[in-house]
């Protein structure tokens, strides 16, 4: 007689309760060799489903020597455990523990999956196996469309799947009645006439009478062997081998990928609401960015419409300063003296009041701005209709008036205003041009009438001073160098600081500044969601590693690797956050089409840049937020795994 294929000495298993030990299996020894068929019997609790799980390989004995073709299990890493599983041992439970979602050939094909076996040989085998065994109608059908027996014979397949060169049945036929339990003896039996070796734990003594040998267990002692005197028979052949180690491990890559695919199109309800963190989030920061960026955008733009290079001097110490409004020390030469100096382009006085206003039966407040032919040239008006007055009407104090379109519509509906005559209070105008603004309005909406800044002054306000100045600074001429020179050169003729500057590059700054602050705490408190979504999704994971444990234990017992599990829950994590952003994406780019349509004031801007960060998170997310739960997985004592209800 050859060497023994399964040899354990001294084999005792412990289990912890409380503050006690509990010893369920006490200096077992037992030889199994190659082509035996033995059955193992005894009462409820006595240890022999314990013992077929240390000789399956699915636990560790806490004392003793267990050796598989003279390899030392006990030395063993997990991942190696796995292997051995895969490489020799198949295994048929009472209840069948087929994996639900998978139909028959997809179960049967399973430990092939994690053999790294490629996708058409092992469904090729599998089919066959089903065939023989008279399933080949039922091979896209689910467990819970087969009946107990032809479970049990897919679960005698997938112990095959990978040759099965022992297979350990625990109770087989404990669920089934007595036709499909005599079908399933007589498969074991023919099973070990191919060589297989096959264990068998039962209680059933009529089970056990079929075995070439019995052994009995009591209390975790072997108190009968009846093991005869036989020769080892012929080993059967591995009927699929994997690929070179790369191209396996791709491919169960790949496989575990589509496992993660069916176990969330399995369960669609909970992966949408597992997600529906991610998607909030995700589209919280999408929008935020892309409205913060549109925003500031369309400021700037207005900004740029008034022309970076227009600075504007006015009396005082700054806006929103104590007794500003006293001081009243601009005067028209200090615009002369500025219009002379190299770097003004256009240089317009301005003095502002407001009027009741006049035109026929119509009566109306407006704002009267006092301002010099420059004036439209440096804020950026386009005419619309007539022209504007000049240097001339400056100098002649002239009573004409440029109006704006609002202005034109209020007093002139319908008529052409040019040449008309509005009355600003006493005195009368005659209007000689429309404009229309062309870049951004600051302030509130006001009907705007302009006339030369000397008429204003000497008939209409009767003040001798200037509201401001506004200075087009000429293309070439640096901003703040242009600026200096302004200030130096007020600072000289009135001898103390009673004015201050602003220019719309200084506006643009702020405005950019303020808008990334504001965009940046309202992002933060996106990202605070994304982080809400992503402790949802761990949450959602650990209860579905709670749910799937029974799976999970028949995926280690078939052969899985704990990479496997890990990999397997890790990327359903990481797809589920993926899918979410996606979704995240799409709702953020159709909320910004609504928003767009309902109101044109609405200024959105989306950034590839935006979406591609965006999506990286939830990458990052699933990767973070999945790993523990990925992790909680795979260590899953497999035993326990298998019993849990």
């Amino acid at each position: 007689m050859g060497a023994p294929l399964i040899s354990a000495r001294g084999i005792s298993r412990s289990f912890a309760a409380g503050d006690e030990d509990i010893t369920v299996l006490r200096d077992v020894d037992i030889d199994i060799w190659p082509g035996e068929m033995v059955a193992i019997i005894g009462t409820s609790g006595s240890g022999k489903s314990t013992l077929m799980n240390i000789l399956g390989c699915l636990d560790r004995s806490t004392r003793g020597t267990y050796l598989f073709d003279g390899q030392d299990v006990g030395a063993l890493s997990p991942d190696d455990l796995a292997r051995l599983r895969r490489a020799h041992f198949g295994f048929i439970f009472q209840r069948y523990q087929l994996l639900p979602d998978l139909d028959a050939v997809e179960n049967v094909e399973t430990p092939a999956v994690y053999a790294g076996v490629p996708a058409a040989a092992r469904r090729a085998r599998a089919v066959d196996l089903l065939t023989q065994l008279g399933l080949q109608t039922r091979l896209d059908h689910r467990p819970s469309e087969l009946s107990g027996g032809q479970q049990q014979r897919v679960s005698v397949a997938r112990a095959l799947m990978n040759g099965g060169e022992v297979i350990l049945a625990d109770e087989p036929t404990g669920a089934l009645d007595s036709k499909s339990g005599e079908d399933l003896i007589q498969l074991l039996l023919e099973l070990n006439r191919q060589g297989h070796t096959i264990v068998i734990v039962t209680h059933d003594p009529d089970v056990a009478a079929r075995a070439h040998r019995v052994i009995e267990i009591s209390d975790g002692r072997i108190i009968r062997d009846s093991r005869p005197e036989t020769t080892a028979a012929t080993r059967p052949a591995r009927p699929l081998t994997a690929s070179g180690s790369a191209t396996a491990s791709l491919r169960r890559l790949s496989e575990t990928a589509q496992m993660a695919l069916r176990a969330m199109s399995a369960h669609r309800l909970r992966s949408f609401l597992t997600m529906l963190g991610i998607i909030i989030g995700i589209a919280s920061v999408v929008l935020v960015v892309a409205l913060g960026t549109g925003s500031q955008r369309q400021v700037l733009q207005d900004i740029s419409t008034l022309g970076t290079n227009t600075i504007t001097v006015r009396a005082g110490l700054g806006f929103g300063r104590p007794g500003s409004g006293r001081i009243r020390t601009l005067v028209p030469s200090d615009a002369q003296a500025i219009a002379a100096q190299p770097y003004a382009r256009g240089v317009s006085p301005a003095v502002s009041s407001s009027a009741t206003v006049i035109a026929g039966n119509v009566e109306a407040t407006a704002q009267i701005s006092g301002v010099s032919s420059d004036y439209f040239q440096v804020h950026a008006y386009a005419t619309v209709a007539g022209s504007l007055f000049g240097a001339d009407d400056v100098a002649q104090l002239s009573q004409v008036a440029v109006i704006d379109a609002d202005t034109r519509d209020t007093f002139f509906a319908g008529a052409d205003p040019i040449g008309q005559v509005l009355m600003l209070g006493r005195v009368p105008v005659r209007v000689i041009g429309v404009v229309q603004l062309t870049g951004a309005s600051f302030g509130p909406d006001n009907l705007n009438i302009f006339v030369p800044y000397t008429t204003s002054m000497s008939r209409l306000t009767g003040q001798q001073h200037l509201n401001s100045i506004g200075v087009q600074i000429a293309d070439d001429y640096d901003m703040q160098h242009a600026q200096d020179e302004i200030d130096a050169l007020l600072l000289a003729r009135h001898g103390t600081r009673d004015f201050f500057l602003s220019n719309s590059d200084t506006i643009r700054q702020t405005v950019t500044s303020t808008t990334r602050t504001l965009t940046l705490l309202v992002a933060m408190i996106a990202v605070i969601s994304l982080i809400v979504g992503g402790i949802g999704v761990m949450n959602i994971m650990l209860v579905s590693v709670t749910e799937r444990t029974r799976e999970i234990g028949v995926r280690i017992a078939i052969g899985a690797r704990r990479s496997d599990i890990v990999g397997q829950f890790l990327i359903e994590a990481v797809l589920v956050c993926l899918v979410g952003g996606v979704l995240g994406i799409a709702l953020a780019l159709g909320a910004g089409l609504l928003l767009g349509w309902l109101s044109a004031a609405v200024t959105l801007s989306f950034s590839t840049l935006s979406i591609v960060v965006a999506f990286l998170s939830s990458t990052l997310i699933g990767i973070t937020f999945g790993f523990l739960p990925a992790r909680a997985a795979a260590r899953l004592d497999p035993v326990v795994a298998l019993s849990r209800e």
